[in-house]
């Protein structure tokens, strides 16, 4: 079954404008007037005044009644506990990830396939005063940087994402050859691990890898960055050997 056909005869067009909503909001955007979120979902006015009441009734959108503006609810607050609590995926994983960061002092993430898109859902910050940041519900092409084209490399649908996805440059070392994408995403899955330079953000480094399941599915991803100017006092290898390590220590607590 293709998506069209799925999405045809599986899907609701206005729970998806209703999720569509709830997704619009994000660190760099915590808060939206109505004619924003219009502009950024590209929903009409009308559908979304009815979207977001019954949110807001139902608690998961807050609206300031002083600014107009609408922000996340509590509602979400207390499913997004509820998921973590039961994840056992975030739960195996915290205290490896956390294990790595106090040993590295660099930041350390988890990321999962949302859509065609990557989303961080597990992030350590670095100690460093000079670091990359990244934030949990972070979202990313899965064609730029290492995190997301290790998902994408073991994801089952990946020839038909290459095929339909166009391209666009991020930074100037974004892979825009569809042909060179392909044969990096087959060294990833020879190899067991990624790594990228300033391909989604200018001076950033990262070393990724898979957290498979038992049928060979990919899980998650878990990602090490390191600015590029601190990159080089490491030994490369030693930061593959140390990521990948972390992704086989979750495997196994959680099969």
């Amino acid at each position: 079954m293709n998506q069209e056909t799925f999405e045809k005869n599986y899907t609701m067009s206005s729970l998806h404008k209703a999720i569509k909503v709830l997704k619009a909001f994000t660190k760099e955007e915590p808060s939206f007037s109505l004619t924003e979120l219009s502009k950024k979902t590209g929903i009409s006015i009308s559908s979304l005044q009815r979207f977001v009441s019954t949110f807001v009734h139902e608690g998961f959108l807050h609206k300031d009644e002083r600014t107009k503006r609408y922000q996340l609810g509590h509602s979400l607050l207390y499913l997004g506990n509820l998921v973590k609590q039961e994840s056992s995926l975030i739960l195996v994983a915290e205290p490896i990830l956390k294990n790595l960061n106090d040993e590295m002092g660099e930041s350390v993430s988890m990321s999962i396939l949302d859509g065609v898109e990557r989303r961080c859902i597990l992030n350590y910050d670095s100690t460093y005063p000079l670091s990359t940041k990244m934030y949990v519900g972070d979202t990313s092409p899965l064609y730029a940087g290492a995190s997301s084209k290790t998902l994408l490399a073991f994801m089952p649908n990946v020839l038909e994402y290459v095929d339909n996805i166009a391209l666009e440059p991020i930074t100037e070392k974004t892979v825009l050859s569809k042909e060179q994408l392909l044969e990096e995403l087959q060294q990833i899955r020879s190899q067991g691990y990624g790594k990228s330079s300033s391909e989604r953000v200018r001076g950033a480094c990262s070393v990724t890898a898979p957290i498979l399941n038992a049928s060979h599915q990919i899980l998650a991803s878990v990602t090490m960055v390191i600015p590029e100017v601190r990159y080089s006092d490491y030994e490369e290898q030693r930061l593959i050997e140390k990521i990948t390590k972390a992704a086989s220590d979750i495997e196994k607590q959680l099969y």
